[in-house]
């Protein structure tokens, strides 16, 4: 195996106030799309942190506002078709309203992006290694030579076979699991300090998507890179992830540690993503709980909690309180490390009662 380059990229300067913040810090982070119909309210008045050498995993239903809020950190969404609020702090630079040439610096070189599908992120008419060489020279004042190096490098160190043949190959020309290792030898040839993995595994073999994730894991261990995982499954979420954020109708709606959130849930879509997962271990003949409904228009959210109207659990809150009033994600019976956004006051109490119906019924 060939020896990896592992100099660090120059970091963007911070200001001096920023140096003892979390590499990422997003704030109150609200994403709208105006569109004939109305505006589209992606995300609303998101906030977390990501440290580096940590792992977070963002979960929910397609819609929730996961990649929108991701492709936000890398400034992906165009100024003139859409409206951002907030803050979003890249190792203490702001993001939302840098200039072009800061987020071209920033891409690719202390952030880069996995995106879901492999056949739509890379170009098909070039070759595998001559896209990984542009992503190296841009960041990297280098011959073309030592560009071809690296690339061979990288898909060496993402455990595609003869990588010095397969650099010249096209991407109709690997399989889905190779294009997705082709995929993230592109992401991280620069040693990125934050890695977006978004759906880093759909449509992949149950094999190969372990394979996929065993290499991220190893990726950041190498590097020490921060690690946001996209996805919707949970399993994902429970192997990889130090903290997980769970959002729905563009709204973070629980947070904390992962093994604490997927143990003591405190918020009904949480259980509802929970009773929808298969135990394939302890008890095979469990049945699948599908969350009733579907997730409502952000053209058009609902009042309230955004999960009143598929929420079976609104007979526990006093009044209307749930239709009416928005909860705020704030720390539940657990700890402060824990937030929930919802009404109920007991809400581990009424999940466990909940657990015992289902297996004595």
């Amino acid at each position: 195996m060939t020896t990896v380059d592992r100099t660090m990229p120059e970091p963007v300067v911070a200001p001096s106030s920023a140096q003892q913040e979390p590499f990422l810090v997003v704030e109150d982070l609200t994403v709208q799309f105006p569109t004939h119909d109305g505006l589209v309210q992606a995300v609303t008045d998101l906030s977390y942190a990501v440290e580096l050498g940590e792992t977070l995993g963002i979960v929910g239903e397609s819609g929730s506002g996961k990649s929108v809020s991701s492709m936000a950190v890398l400034g992906l969404h165009d100024a003139k078709r859409s409206r951002l609020e907030g803050s979003i702090r890249v190792a203490g630079q702001e993001i939302i309203g840098a200039s072009k040439s800061t987020l071209r610096r920033l891409r690719g070189n202390d952030v880069a992006m996995i995106f879901q599908d492999p056949l739509t992120a890379l170009h098909p008419f070039f070759t595998v290694g001559n896209q990984i060489v542009e992503a190296y020279r841009l960041h990297n004042q280098v011959s073309k030579k030592a560009a071809w190096n690296r690339a061979i490098e990288m898909l060496d160190l993402v455990g595609i076979p003869e990588p010095q043949r397969r650099v010249n190959d096209y991407l109709h020309q690997f399989s889905g699991g190779m294009r997705q290792r082709a995929m993230i030898a592109m992401a991280l040839v620069n040693n990125p300090k934050l890695l977006i993995a978004d759906e880093p595994t759909t449509a992949l073999d149950v094999t190969v998507q372990a394979q996929i994730l065993d290499l991220v894991q190893t990726m950041q261990k190498e590097f020490g890179s921060a690690v946001i995982i996209i996805t919707h499954d949970l399993g994902v979420i429970a192997e990889l992830a130090d903290d997980v954020l769970v959002m729905y109708a563009g709204r973070a709606v629980e947070h904390g540690p992962t093994k604490e959130v997927l143990t003591h849930p405190e918020m009904p879509y949480t259980w509802g993503l929970l009773g929808s997962v298969a135990d394939v271990v302890s008890d095979t003949s469990k049945p699948l709980i599908p969350i009733p409904g579907t997730p409502p228009s952000l053209l058009n959210p609902p009042s309230g909690c955004p999960f009143h109207p598929r929420c079976t659990y609104q007979d526990h809150v006093e009044g209307s309180r749930c239709v009416s009033e928005l909860p705020l994600l704030r720390p539940g019976p657990r700890g402060e490390s824990h937030l929930k956004r919802c009404h109920i006051k007991d809400p581990e109490t009424l999940y466990q009662e909940e657990l015992k119906e289902e297996i004595m019924g």
